[in-house]
């Protein structure tokens, strides 16, 4: 069944043992990140050593998630050689490994002969998938929640066929 996706904080709170998120996007435009952005291009970045600096609510959200053993694992299609928005995410991704996720790189020339969903998603627990919706110019359209079998396999298997291709994070050089 297809239905309106409840907060983000709730799916990741009812999550019992692995939370699986697929970006195939190369520029989100995010409101709330814009300012994080802007600092970025200005030539600020995230200090190893002071975490209390680092993007939250998010990532003390993550670390209380996989804190409860539960495995958060990021994989992102990249485009190469990669967009200005992509360096920044590579640039901060540390800060999300650190929280204890796990994180990924796939050139998309890599994935041509993959199958994937027409759109980012995030998986629970194998079986509730959530689905987000972007404009051409990567603004946040909404999204949407199903916990169809078929569906929940689509994601599943393509997760999993995006991650065993894919270089991890401490490896990938953009």
């Amino acid at each position: 069944m297809w239905r309106s996706a409840p907060p983000f904080a709730e799916l990741l709170a009812g999550c019992q043992h692995s939370a699986l998120h697929l970006e195939m996007r190369d520029h989100y435009d995010d409101p709330d990140e814009a300012p994080r952005v802007a600092a970025w291009k200005a030539g600020h970045r995230p200090d190893p050593d002071d975490r209390a600096s680092w993007w939250r609510p998010w990532l003390d959200m993550v670390a209380e998630t996989v804190a409860r053993g539960v495995v958060i694992r990021r994989a992102r299609i990249v485009s190469e050689p990669v967009s200005e928005y992509t360096k920044y995410l590579y640039d901060g991704t540390f800060t999300n490994v650190a929280a204890g996720e796990e994180v990924r790189w796939l050139p998309r020339r890599k994935a041509s002969d993959l199958a994937l969903p027409g759109n980012d998603f995030w998986l629970f627990d194998d079986h509730l998938v959530r689905f987000g919706y972007f404009a051409g110019d990567g603004a946040y359209l909404g999204d949407e929640v199903s916990d169809e079998p078929a569906v929940a396999k689509l994601c599943a298997d393509a997760f999993q066929s995006v991650w065993s291709r894919a270089t991890p994070h401490a490896e990938y050089r953009v």
